[in-house]
Protein backbone atom coordinates (compact mmCIF):
# COMPACT_ATOMS: atom_id res chain seq x y z
CA UNK A 1 0.00 0.00 0.00
CA UNK A 2 2.96 2.16 1.31
CA UNK A 3 4.21 1.55 -2.74
CA UNK A 4 1.65 2.00 -4.25
CA UNK A 5 1.01 5.56 -2.63
CA UNK A 6 4.40 6.68 -3.19
CA UNK A 7 3.83 5.53 -6.65
CA UNK A 8 0.98 8.05 -6.97
CA UNK A 9 2.86 10.73 -5.61
CA UNK A 10 5.79 10.59 -7.64
CA UNK A 11 3.30 10.63 -10.67
CA UNK A 12 1.63 14.01 -9.14
CA UNK A 13 5.20 15.08 -8.81
CA UNK A 14 5.80 14.82 -12.77
CA UNK A 15 2.31 15.65 -13.67
CA UNK A 16 2.73 19.05 -11.24
CA UNK A 17 6.43 19.18 -13.65
CA UNK A 18 4.46 19.15 -16.86
CA UNK A 19 1.50 21.38 -15.39
CA UNK A 20 4.08 24.01 -15.08
CA UNK A 21 6.09 23.12 -18.56
CA UNK A 22 2.42 23.59 -19.95
CA UNK A 23 2.37 26.89 -18.72
CA UNK A 24 5.16 28.20 -20.02
CA UNK A 25 4.35 26.59 -23.52
CA UNK A 26 0.61 26.97 -23.32
CA UNK A 27 -1.60 29.99 -23.73
CA UNK A 28 -4.83 29.48 -24.69
CA UNK A 29 -6.70 28.69 -22.12
CA UNK A 30 -9.15 25.80 -23.73
CA UNK A 31 -5.68 23.95 -24.89
CA UNK A 32 -4.52 23.98 -21.27
CA UNK A 33 -7.27 22.84 -19.59
CA UNK A 34 -7.07 20.14 -21.94
CA UNK A 35 -3.71 19.24 -21.17
CA UNK A 36 -4.47 19.13 -17.33
CA UNK A 37 -7.41 16.91 -17.37
CA UNK A 38 -4.74 13.92 -19.92
CA UNK A 39 -2.31 15.25 -16.85
CA UNK A 40 -4.68 14.24 -14.14
CA UNK A 41 -5.60 11.04 -15.14
CA UNK A 42 -2.37 9.97 -15.75
CA UNK A 43 -1.60 10.43 -12.35
CA UNK A 44 -5.55 9.05 -11.00
CA UNK A 45 -6.47 7.16 -13.79
CA UNK A 46 -10.00 8.75 -13.30
CA UNK A 47 -12.46 7.12 -15.79
CA UNK A 48 -14.25 10.71 -15.94
CA UNK A 49 -13.28 14.30 -14.94
CA UNK A 50 -14.75 17.54 -15.30
CA UNK A 51 -13.01 21.23 -14.65
CA UNK A 52 -15.67 23.68 -14.50
CA UNK A 53 -15.09 27.50 -14.11
CA UNK A 54 -16.86 30.23 -12.48
CA UNK A 55 -18.80 32.88 -14.24
CA UNK A 56 -18.87 35.84 -12.07
CA UNK A 57 -21.11 37.62 -13.69
CA UNK A 58 -24.39 35.07 -13.45
CA UNK A 59 -22.50 32.93 -10.38
CA UNK A 60 -22.91 29.65 -11.93
CA UNK A 61 -20.34 26.97 -12.96
CA UNK A 62 -20.03 26.42 -16.94
CA UNK A 63 -17.74 23.57 -17.84
CA UNK A 64 -14.13 24.60 -19.19
CA UNK A 65 -12.96 20.82 -20.20
CA UNK A 66 -14.05 17.51 -19.69
CA UNK A 67 -14.28 13.55 -20.16
CA UNK A 68 -16.25 10.64 -19.56
CA UNK A 69 -19.30 13.47 -19.33
CA UNK A 70 -21.83 13.01 -21.83
CA UNK A 71 -23.17 16.57 -23.66
CA UNK A 72 -26.82 16.82 -21.18
CA UNK A 73 -24.44 16.63 -18.28
CA UNK A 74 -21.91 19.66 -19.23
CA UNK A 75 -24.24 21.39 -21.30
CA UNK A 76 -26.16 22.52 -17.62
CA UNK A 77 -24.55 25.08 -15.52
CA UNK A 78 -24.36 24.78 -11.86
CA UNK A 79 -25.20 27.40 -9.42
CA UNK A 80 -22.70 28.44 -6.67
CA UNK A 81 -24.44 26.63 -3.76
CA UNK A 82 -26.26 23.97 -5.78
CA UNK A 83 -25.27 20.24 -5.45
CA UNK A 84 -21.74 19.20 -4.52
CA UNK A 85 -19.94 21.36 -7.31
CA UNK A 86 -21.76 23.92 -5.94
CA UNK A 87 -21.23 23.87 -2.29
CA UNK A 88 -17.36 23.66 -3.12
CA UNK A 89 -17.65 26.64 -4.95
CA UNK A 90 -19.35 28.44 -2.40
CA UNK A 91 -17.13 27.83 0.90
CA UNK A 92 -13.36 27.16 -1.33
CA UNK A 93 -13.38 23.94 0.66
CA UNK A 94 -13.19 20.28 -1.32
CA UNK A 95 -15.80 17.45 -0.79
CA UNK A 96 -14.82 13.66 -0.91
CA UNK A 97 -18.14 11.53 -0.91
CA UNK A 98 -18.52 7.62 -1.14
CA UNK A 99 -21.98 6.97 -1.48
CA UNK A 100 -24.01 9.75 -3.37
CA UNK A 101 -27.13 7.82 -2.35
CA UNK A 102 -27.04 9.32 1.21
CA UNK A 103 -26.85 12.57 -0.62
CA UNK A 104 -29.90 14.02 -2.49
CA UNK A 105 -28.22 17.58 -3.40
CA UNK A 106 -26.04 15.59 -6.34
CA UNK A 107 -26.66 16.85 -9.82
CA UNK A 108 -26.36 14.22 -11.58
CA UNK A 109 -23.28 13.75 -14.04
CA UNK A 110 -22.70 10.25 -15.21
CA UNK A 111 -24.90 7.44 -15.20
CA UNK A 112 -24.66 5.46 -12.24
CA UNK A 113 -22.62 7.27 -10.10
CA UNK A 114 -21.51 6.35 -6.47
CA UNK A 115 -18.66 8.44 -5.27
CA UNK A 116 -17.45 11.74 -6.00
CA UNK A 117 -14.28 14.05 -4.88
CA UNK A 118 -14.77 17.93 -5.52
CA UNK A 119 -11.97 19.89 -5.12
CA UNK A 120 -12.03 24.10 -5.60
CA UNK A 121 -9.32 26.02 -8.31
CA UNK A 122 -7.97 28.35 -5.96
CA UNK A 123 -5.60 31.31 -7.34
CA UNK A 124 -4.85 34.17 -4.60
CA UNK A 125 -7.36 33.18 -2.29
CA UNK A 126 -10.01 32.92 -4.53
CA UNK A 127 -12.19 30.17 -6.34
CA UNK A 128 -11.76 30.27 -9.58
CA UNK A 129 -13.64 26.61 -10.31
CA UNK A 130 -14.37 23.32 -9.37
CA UNK A 131 -12.54 19.95 -10.29
CA UNK A 132 -14.94 17.10 -10.20
CA UNK A 133 -14.32 13.23 -10.70
CA UNK A 134 -17.19 10.72 -9.95
CA UNK A 135 -17.15 6.74 -10.03
CA UNK A 136 -19.54 4.44 -10.24
CA UNK A 137 -17.86 1.96 -7.78
CA UNK A 138 -18.40 3.28 -3.94
CA UNK A 139 -15.49 4.15 -1.75
CA UNK A 140 -13.22 4.65 -4.98
CA UNK A 141 -11.39 7.73 -3.88
CA UNK A 142 -9.35 7.84 -0.36
CA UNK A 143 -8.18 10.97 1.66
CA UNK A 144 -5.06 11.03 0.32
CA UNK A 145 -6.59 10.90 -3.22
CA UNK A 146 -8.83 14.50 -2.06
CA UNK A 147 -5.28 15.62 -0.73
CA UNK A 148 -3.42 15.57 -3.86
CA UNK A 149 -5.77 16.53 -6.18
CA UNK A 150 -5.79 19.53 -4.03
CA UNK A 151 -2.36 20.26 -4.98
CA UNK A 152 -2.96 19.49 -8.48
CA UNK A 153 -6.20 22.19 -8.15
CA UNK A 154 -3.82 24.53 -7.31
CA UNK A 155 -1.40 24.13 -9.60
CA UNK A 156 -3.90 24.17 -12.57
CA UNK A 157 -5.66 27.40 -10.83
CA UNK A 158 -2.04 29.25 -11.30
CA UNK A 159 -1.94 27.72 -14.96
CA UNK A 160 -5.69 29.03 -15.25
CA UNK A 161 -5.17 32.12 -13.83
CA UNK A 162 -2.06 33.52 -15.88
CA UNK A 163 -3.29 32.13 -19.22
CA UNK A 164 -6.83 34.14 -18.85
CA UNK A 165 -4.58 37.17 -17.91
CA UNK A 166 -2.31 36.18 -20.84
CA UNK A 167 -5.73 36.26 -22.65
CA UNK A 168 -6.51 39.73 -21.76
CA UNK A 169 -3.35 40.94 -22.50
CA UNK A 170 -3.54 39.86 -25.80
CA UNK A 171 -7.12 41.08 -26.15
CA UNK A 172 -6.20 44.61 -24.55
CA UNK A 173 -3.22 44.53 -27.06
CA UNK A 174 -4.95 43.72 -30.05
CA UNK A 175 -7.62 46.32 -29.16
CA UNK A 176 -5.05 48.83 -29.02
CA UNK A 177 -3.72 47.40 -32.09
CA UNK A 178 -7.04 47.83 -33.99
CA UNK A 179 -7.56 51.13 -32.09
CA UNK A 180 -3.61 52.67 -32.93
CA UNK A 181 -4.62 51.14 -37.27
CA UNK A 182 -8.09 52.72 -36.95
CA UNK A 183 -6.51 56.16 -35.75
CA UNK A 184 -3.71 56.25 -38.44
CA UNK A 185 -6.31 55.76 -41.07
CA UNK A 186 -8.37 58.50 -40.15
CA UNK A 187 -5.23 60.33 -40.09
CA UNK A 188 -4.22 59.28 -43.36
CA UNK A 189 -7.88 59.96 -45.06
CA UNK A 190 -8.60 63.23 -43.66
CA UNK A 191 -7.63 66.09 -45.82
CA UNK A 192 -6.49 68.17 -43.17
CA UNK A 193 -2.50 68.13 -42.07
CA UNK A 194 -2.29 67.17 -38.44
CA UNK A 195 1.54 66.91 -36.75
CA UNK A 196 2.44 66.36 -33.07
CA UNK A 197 5.16 67.97 -31.41
CA UNK A 198 7.01 66.85 -27.60
CA UNK A 199 7.67 69.83 -25.42
CA UNK A 200 11.36 70.40 -27.40
CA UNK A 201 8.99 71.12 -30.44
CA UNK A 202 10.35 68.21 -31.84
CA UNK A 203 8.22 66.65 -34.50
CA UNK A 204 6.79 63.48 -33.58
CA UNK A 205 4.38 62.58 -36.05
CA UNK A 206 3.00 63.51 -39.75
CA UNK A 207 0.34 62.76 -41.64
CA UNK A 208 -0.31 62.73 -45.63
CA UNK A 209 -2.25 65.60 -45.26
CA UNK A 210 0.89 67.79 -43.76
CA UNK A 211 2.99 65.95 -46.90
CA UNK A 212 0.65 67.59 -49.37
CA UNK A 213 0.26 70.97 -48.00
CA UNK A 214 4.30 71.51 -47.03
CA UNK A 215 6.10 69.23 -49.48
CA UNK A 216 8.03 68.04 -46.55
CA UNK A 217 7.65 63.77 -46.42
CA UNK A 218 6.92 62.40 -43.33
CA UNK A 219 10.34 60.74 -43.21
CA UNK A 220 11.93 63.84 -43.48
CA UNK A 221 10.09 65.48 -40.67
CA UNK A 222 9.89 63.18 -38.02
CA UNK A 223 12.67 63.69 -34.98
CA UNK A 224 13.23 67.38 -36.95
CA UNK A 225 13.19 70.57 -34.68
CA UNK A 226 9.95 72.56 -35.80
CA UNK A 227 11.60 75.33 -35.76
CA UNK A 228 14.57 74.36 -37.75
CA UNK A 229 12.30 72.96 -40.30
CA UNK A 230 10.13 76.12 -40.63
CA UNK A 231 12.02 78.90 -39.47
CA UNK A 232 9.55 81.24 -40.51
CA UNK A 233 7.16 80.15 -37.83
CA UNK A 234 8.44 82.14 -35.39
CA UNK A 235 7.44 85.65 -37.36
CA UNK A 236 4.06 84.04 -38.38
CA UNK A 237 3.27 84.19 -34.45
CA UNK A 238 2.75 80.39 -34.72
CA UNK A 239 6.10 79.48 -32.43
CA UNK A 240 4.96 81.73 -29.37
CA UNK A 241 1.23 80.02 -29.70
CA UNK A 242 2.70 76.79 -29.45
CA UNK A 243 4.79 77.33 -26.54
CA UNK A 244 1.98 79.25 -25.30
CA UNK A 245 0.02 76.02 -25.64
CA UNK A 246 2.80 73.65 -24.15
CA UNK A 247 2.53 75.99 -20.83
CA UNK A 248 -0.48 76.43 -20.64
CA UNK A 249 -2.43 73.44 -21.52
CA UNK A 250 -5.29 75.57 -23.48
CA UNK A 251 -5.85 75.16 -26.86
CA UNK A 252 -5.53 78.14 -29.19
CA UNK A 253 -6.70 78.91 -32.75
CA UNK A 254 -5.51 81.41 -34.98
CA UNK A 255 -5.28 82.16 -38.91
CA UNK A 256 -2.32 82.97 -40.93
CA UNK A 257 -0.75 83.68 -44.06
CA UNK A 258 1.98 80.81 -44.49
CA UNK A 259 4.96 80.88 -46.75
CA UNK A 260 5.91 77.65 -47.55
CA UNK A 261 9.16 75.45 -48.18
CA UNK A 262 8.31 75.71 -52.00
CA UNK A 263 7.73 79.47 -51.49
CA UNK A 264 4.14 79.83 -52.05
CA UNK A 265 2.29 82.07 -49.93
CA UNK A 266 -1.20 80.05 -47.97
CA UNK A 267 -3.32 81.29 -45.70
CA UNK A 268 -4.36 78.76 -43.19
CA UNK A 269 -6.55 77.79 -40.06
CA UNK A 270 -4.64 76.42 -37.70
CA UNK A 271 -6.09 74.62 -34.20
CA UNK A 272 -3.55 73.82 -31.32
CA UNK A 273 -4.48 71.49 -28.83
CA UNK A 274 -2.11 70.41 -25.89
CA UNK A 275 -1.45 66.55 -25.45
CA UNK A 276 -1.87 65.00 -22.13
CA UNK A 277 -0.75 62.36 -19.74
CA UNK A 278 -3.08 62.77 -17.18
CA UNK A 279 -2.93 66.19 -15.38
CA UNK A 280 0.79 66.67 -17.49
CA UNK A 281 1.37 67.87 -21.10
CA UNK A 282 3.26 65.49 -23.08
CA UNK A 283 3.34 67.68 -26.58
CA UNK A 284 0.91 69.33 -28.52
CA UNK A 285 -1.14 68.67 -32.03
CA UNK A 286 -1.87 70.93 -34.42
CA UNK A 287 -4.55 71.10 -37.08
CA UNK A 288 -3.91 73.07 -39.94
CA UNK A 289 -6.90 73.88 -42.99
CA UNK A 290 -5.34 75.52 -46.04
CA UNK A 291 -8.04 77.76 -46.88
CA UNK A 292 -6.65 79.31 -49.83
CA UNK A 293 -8.74 78.34 -52.48
CA UNK A 294 -12.15 79.64 -50.32
CA UNK A 295 -10.05 82.96 -49.71
CA UNK A 296 -9.47 83.45 -53.30
CA UNK A 297 -13.15 82.69 -54.32
CA UNK A 298 -14.01 84.73 -51.56
CA UNK A 299 -12.03 87.88 -52.59
CA UNK A 300 -13.08 86.95 -56.05
CA UNK A 301 -16.84 87.12 -55.26
CA UNK A 302 -16.31 90.30 -53.35
CA UNK A 303 -14.53 91.60 -56.35
CA UNK A 304 -17.04 90.72 -59.05
CA UNK A 305 -19.36 92.42 -56.65
CA UNK A 306 -17.66 95.39 -56.62
CA UNK A 307 -16.99 95.43 -60.24
CA UNK A 308 -20.97 94.73 -60.85
CA UNK A 309 -21.45 97.79 -59.10
CA UNK A 310 -19.22 99.46 -60.74
CA UNK A 311 -20.88 98.68 -64.11
CA UNK A 312 -24.12 100.14 -62.77
CA UNK A 313 -22.39 103.53 -61.43
CA UNK A 314 -20.73 103.41 -64.95
CA UNK A 315 -23.49 103.12 -66.63
CA UNK A 316 -26.08 105.73 -64.79
CA UNK A 317 -23.34 108.05 -65.21
CA UNK A 318 -22.69 107.45 -69.01
CA UNK A 319 -26.46 107.77 -68.90
CA UNK A 320 -26.56 111.42 -67.40
CA UNK A 321 -23.40 112.44 -69.73
CA UNK A 322 -25.41 111.45 -72.83
CA UNK A 323 -28.09 113.99 -72.13
CA UNK A 324 -25.87 117.37 -72.02
CA UNK A 325 -23.96 115.79 -75.02
CA UNK A 326 -26.89 115.32 -77.18
CA UNK A 327 -27.70 119.28 -76.34
CA UNK A 328 -24.17 120.02 -76.44
CA UNK A 329 -24.25 118.28 -80.19
CA UNK A 330 -27.31 119.67 -81.04
CA UNK A 331 -26.69 123.29 -80.06
CA UNK A 332 -23.32 122.89 -82.39
CA UNK A 333 -25.48 121.61 -85.41
CA UNK A 334 -27.72 124.73 -85.33
CA UNK A 335 -24.74 127.05 -84.65
CA UNK A 336 -22.58 125.38 -87.88
CA UNK A 337 -25.81 126.23 -89.83
CA UNK A 338 -25.29 130.09 -89.37
CA UNK A 339 -24.02 131.74 -92.40
CA UNK A 340 -21.80 134.39 -90.96
CA UNK A 341 -19.32 132.59 -88.50
CA UNK A 342 -15.77 133.80 -88.31
CA UNK A 343 -13.44 130.93 -89.91
CA UNK A 344 -11.62 130.69 -86.25
CA UNK A 345 -15.02 130.43 -84.92
CA UNK A 346 -16.42 128.12 -87.30
CA UNK A 347 -13.08 125.87 -86.42
CA UNK A 348 -14.12 125.82 -82.81
CA UNK A 349 -17.29 124.44 -83.31
CA UNK A 350 -16.07 121.66 -85.47
CA UNK A 351 -13.89 120.11 -82.94
CA UNK A 352 -16.45 120.31 -80.81
CA UNK A 353 -18.46 119.10 -82.79
CA UNK A 354 -15.56 115.87 -83.42
CA UNK A 355 -15.09 115.69 -79.48
CA UNK A 356 -18.87 115.62 -78.70
CA UNK A 357 -19.19 112.54 -81.23
CA UNK A 358 -15.62 111.01 -79.58
CA UNK A 359 -17.45 111.03 -75.90
CA UNK A 360 -20.90 110.14 -76.91
CA UNK A 361 -18.60 106.68 -78.72
CA UNK A 362 -16.96 106.62 -75.43
CA UNK A 363 -20.06 106.38 -73.14
CA UNK A 364 -21.70 104.35 -75.86
CA UNK A 365 -19.32 102.10 -75.07
CA UNK A 366 -18.85 101.66 -71.86
CA UNK A 367 -22.73 101.48 -71.76
CA UNK A 368 -22.53 98.27 -73.80
CA UNK A 369 -19.91 96.87 -71.74
CA UNK A 370 -21.54 97.30 -68.65
CA UNK A 371 -24.46 95.15 -70.14
CA UNK A 372 -23.72 91.80 -68.06
CA UNK A 373 -26.32 88.53 -67.94
CA UNK A 374 -26.71 85.69 -70.74
CA UNK A 375 -25.05 85.13 -73.76
CA UNK A 376 -26.71 86.96 -76.81
CA UNK A 377 -25.13 86.08 -79.96
CA UNK A 378 -25.51 88.30 -83.16
CA UNK A 379 -23.49 89.42 -86.46
CA UNK A 380 -20.55 91.11 -85.03
CA UNK A 381 -17.49 92.83 -86.66
CA UNK A 382 -14.78 91.89 -84.87
CA UNK A 383 -12.72 94.63 -85.84
CA UNK A 384 -14.90 97.12 -85.18
CA UNK A 385 -15.43 95.73 -81.73
CA UNK A 386 -11.73 96.00 -81.01
CA UNK A 387 -11.73 99.66 -81.66
CA UNK A 388 -14.41 100.36 -79.42
CA UNK A 389 -12.17 98.43 -76.40
CA UNK A 390 -9.71 100.45 -77.54
CA UNK A 391 -11.62 103.54 -77.34
CA UNK A 392 -12.46 102.82 -73.79
CA UNK A 393 -8.68 101.56 -72.48
CA UNK A 394 -7.06 104.09 -74.44
CA UNK A 395 -6.63 106.31 -71.03
CA UNK A 396 -4.15 103.48 -69.88
CA UNK A 397 -2.88 103.38 -72.96
CA UNK A 398 -2.10 106.66 -72.90
CA UNK A 399 -0.94 106.53 -69.51
CA UNK A 400 1.79 104.05 -69.38
CA UNK A 401 2.79 105.07 -73.16
CA UNK A 402 2.03 102.15 -74.90
CA UNK A 403 1.41 102.03 -78.73
CA UNK A 404 -1.17 100.19 -80.14
CA UNK A 405 -0.27 99.21 -83.95
CA UNK A 406 -3.61 97.64 -85.21
CA UNK A 407 -3.03 95.55 -88.89
CA UNK A 408 -6.72 94.95 -89.67
CA UNK A 409 -7.85 92.91 -92.88
CA UNK A 410 -11.60 92.81 -94.07
CA UNK A 411 -13.18 89.88 -92.04
CA UNK A 412 -16.71 88.36 -92.39
CA UNK A 413 -18.73 88.76 -89.30
CA UNK A 414 -19.55 85.89 -86.61
CA UNK A 415 -22.03 84.98 -84.73
CA UNK A 416 -21.00 86.27 -81.36
CA UNK A 417 -21.93 88.08 -78.18
CA UNK A 418 -20.08 91.29 -78.52
CA UNK A 419 -20.63 92.23 -74.97
CA UNK A 420 -18.49 89.52 -73.91
CA UNK A 421 -15.87 89.73 -76.20
CA UNK A 422 -15.41 93.15 -75.56
CA UNK A 423 -14.79 92.01 -71.38
CA UNK A 424 -12.16 89.09 -73.12
CA UNK A 425 -10.11 91.84 -75.15
CA UNK A 426 -10.02 94.11 -72.90
CA UNK A 427 -8.41 91.67 -70.20
CA UNK A 428 -5.74 90.75 -73.32
CA UNK A 429 -4.71 94.41 -73.81
CA UNK A 430 -4.87 95.29 -69.79
CA UNK A 431 -2.86 92.27 -69.24
CA UNK A 432 -0.29 93.68 -71.74
CA UNK A 433 0.14 96.37 -70.45
CA UNK A 434 0.78 95.04 -66.53
CA UNK A 435 3.47 93.10 -68.09
CA UNK A 436 4.82 95.69 -70.63
CA UNK A 437 4.52 98.27 -67.70
CA UNK A 438 5.74 101.01 -69.75
CA UNK A 439 6.89 102.28 -73.42
CA UNK A 440 5.51 99.02 -74.76
CA UNK A 441 4.42 98.37 -78.32
CA UNK A 442 0.85 95.74 -78.66
CA UNK A 443 0.17 95.15 -82.11
CA UNK A 444 -3.28 93.89 -82.99
CA UNK A 445 -4.09 92.11 -85.82
CA UNK A 446 -6.83 90.45 -87.71
CA UNK A 447 -6.66 87.51 -90.46
CA UNK A 448 -8.43 85.34 -92.15
CA UNK A 449 -6.96 81.85 -90.84
CA UNK A 450 -8.13 78.30 -92.34
CA UNK A 451 -11.35 78.05 -94.02
CA UNK A 452 -14.33 78.66 -91.75
CA UNK A 453 -12.48 80.21 -89.13
CA UNK A 454 -11.02 84.00 -88.04
CA UNK A 455 -8.28 85.06 -85.65
CA UNK A 456 -7.51 87.97 -83.46
CA UNK A 457 -3.97 88.04 -82.24
CA UNK A 458 -2.82 90.32 -79.58
CA UNK A 459 0.90 90.55 -79.40
CA UNK A 460 3.16 92.48 -76.54
CA UNK A 461 6.38 93.13 -76.56
CA UNK A 462 6.86 92.61 -72.69
CA UNK A 463 9.35 89.96 -71.04
CA UNK A 464 7.59 86.59 -72.29
CA UNK A 465 6.90 83.62 -70.20
CA UNK A 466 8.66 80.17 -70.04
CA UNK A 467 7.46 76.61 -71.21
CA UNK A 468 6.14 76.37 -67.29
CA UNK A 469 4.48 79.45 -66.80
CA UNK A 470 2.45 79.19 -70.31
CA UNK A 471 0.88 76.05 -69.14
CA UNK A 472 -0.61 77.71 -65.62
CA UNK A 473 -1.38 81.15 -66.83
CA UNK A 474 -5.08 79.23 -67.75
CA UNK A 475 -5.66 77.80 -64.38
CA UNK A 476 -8.34 79.31 -61.98
CA UNK A 477 -6.56 81.65 -59.12
CA UNK A 478 -2.96 81.42 -61.13
CA UNK A 479 -1.29 85.26 -61.32
CA UNK A 480 1.78 86.49 -61.67
CA UNK A 481 0.84 89.93 -60.01
CA UNK A 482 1.80 90.38 -56.02
CA UNK A 483 -0.33 89.48 -53.68
CA UNK A 484 -3.97 91.05 -53.50
CA UNK A 485 -3.30 92.67 -57.47
CA UNK A 486 -4.98 89.90 -58.98
CA UNK A 487 -7.58 87.12 -58.61
CA UNK A 488 -5.73 84.64 -61.28
CA UNK A 489 -9.52 84.62 -63.05
CA UNK A 490 -8.57 86.71 -66.04
CA UNK A 491 -7.34 84.20 -68.75
CA UNK A 492 -9.43 81.41 -66.98
CA UNK A 493 -12.53 83.24 -67.63
CA UNK A 494 -11.44 84.36 -70.93
CA UNK A 495 -11.07 80.90 -72.20
CA UNK A 496 -14.25 80.18 -70.84
CA UNK A 497 -15.96 82.64 -72.94
CA UNK A 498 -14.21 81.84 -76.06
CA UNK A 499 -15.53 78.07 -75.17
CA UNK A 500 -18.45 79.16 -75.07
CA UNK A 501 -18.38 80.69 -78.57
CA UNK A 502 -16.85 77.22 -79.91
CA UNK A 503 -13.48 78.79 -80.54
CA UNK A 504 -10.32 78.95 -78.93
CA UNK A 505 -7.58 80.70 -77.53
CA UNK A 506 -3.58 79.73 -77.99
CA UNK A 507 -0.60 81.11 -76.14
CA UNK A 508 2.74 81.91 -78.10
CA UNK A 509 5.20 82.73 -76.13
CA UNK A 510 9.09 82.40 -74.80
CA UNK A 511 11.51 84.13 -72.31
CA UNK A 512 12.15 87.77 -73.48
CA UNK A 513 10.10 87.63 -76.71
CA UNK A 514 6.82 88.63 -75.64
CA UNK A 515 3.63 87.07 -75.66
CA UNK A 516 0.87 86.61 -78.41
CA UNK A 517 -2.20 85.83 -77.82
CA UNK A 518 -4.64 83.94 -80.64
CA UNK A 519 -8.23 84.06 -80.55
CA UNK A 520 -9.44 81.56 -83.36
CA UNK A 521 -13.77 81.86 -83.70
CA UNK A 522 -15.85 79.81 -86.56
CA UNK A 523 -17.58 81.53 -89.12
CA UNK A 524 -21.13 80.57 -89.19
Amino acid sequence: MAKKNHDKRERLLQALIDIGQELASTTELSALLGRILDISRDVFHFDNAIIRLLDDATRTLVTAASYGYDTQATAVPISVGQGVMGRVAASGRPVLINDLRATPEYVAGIADARSELAVPLMARDKVLGVFNVESTQPQAFAEEDLELLVILGRQAATAIENARLYQNLRHMSNQYRDLHQFNSRILKSVDLGIYTVDPDLRITSWNPGMEALSGVREAEALGRDLLRLFPQLEGEGMAERLRQVLRSGVSEKLRLAHRDLRGEVRFQKRRIAALKDQDTTTGAVVIVEDVTEFKRLLDQTIQSEKLAELGRLSAGIAHEINNPLSIIAYAVQLLLREEQIAPDQQELLERIDSETDRLKALTGGLLSFSRGGETHKRFTDLNETVRDVLRLVKYELTRNNIEVHEDFVELPLVQADPNKLKQVFINLVMNAVQAMKKDGALRISSRLAEPGWVEMAFADTGPGMDAQLQKKVFEPFFTTRKEGEGTGLGLYICRNIIGDHAGRLLLESAPGQGACFRIGLPVE
